[in-house]
């Protein structure tokens, strides 16, 4: 699963608009979050992985993740 690479080598206009639409940015956040923690299975991605999963869905970790994707050009741990 190479989700993440593919959300990443977006144009950030693309990412951003995958981000702001509600529940579309809680399927996309899990997408990349699984890809990454399926690709590295390193501990933190797979816990920040099951996090995404149970508490994703509240809007306050959507915009978090917005501004760091508008600032960084990827999402929290998502490089």
């Amino acid at each position: 699963m190479n989700f993440d690479k593919w959300f990443n080598s977006q144009a950030l206009w693309l990412k951003a608009l995958l981000m702001l639409i509600p529940g579309v940015n809680w399927v996309t956040e899990i997408l990349i979050r699984g890809s990454i923690a399926l690709r590295t299975k390193d501990i933190l991605h797979i816990v920040v992985f099951a996090v995404f999963i149970i508490f994703g869905w509240t809007a306050i970790i959507g915009i978090i993740d917005f501004i760091y994707l508008i600032v960084k050009g990827h999402l929290i741990l998502g490089k």
